[in-house]
């Protein structure tokens, strides 16, 4: 997967798929995750780069708790390829 602003935007539709909302918001912070009044909303950092931004949504999918289903096929197999694409830059490092 390539770190470009198509690549996030897939990244932020399968978070929205999974029935999260993303913003990127000033803070001082590194990154992060909350619910904000019973909504489930990923906030991320809004000076990070394309890289930055990818990288902690890749960080934060795992973690994500979702019901299984609501993804469609497409959906699915991108969620699965992030989640191993994360699986082997952990074992590279």
């Amino acid at each position: 997967m390539k770190y470009n602003r198509g690549s996030l935007k897939k990244l932020e539709d399968l978070c929205k798929a999974m029935g999260y909302t993303v913003r990127y918001e000033q803070g001082h912070f590194q990154a992060g995750y909350c619910r904000v009044e019973s909504r489930k909303v990923l906030v991320i950092n809004k000076y990070f780069d394309i890289e930055g931004r990818m990288n902690t949504l890749l960080d934060l999918l795992p973690e994500l708790p979702w019901e299984p289903g609501c993804l469609d096929e497409e959906t699915q197999q991108f969620y699965d390829k992030a989640i191993a694409m994360k699986a082997l830059q952990a074992t590279d490092h």
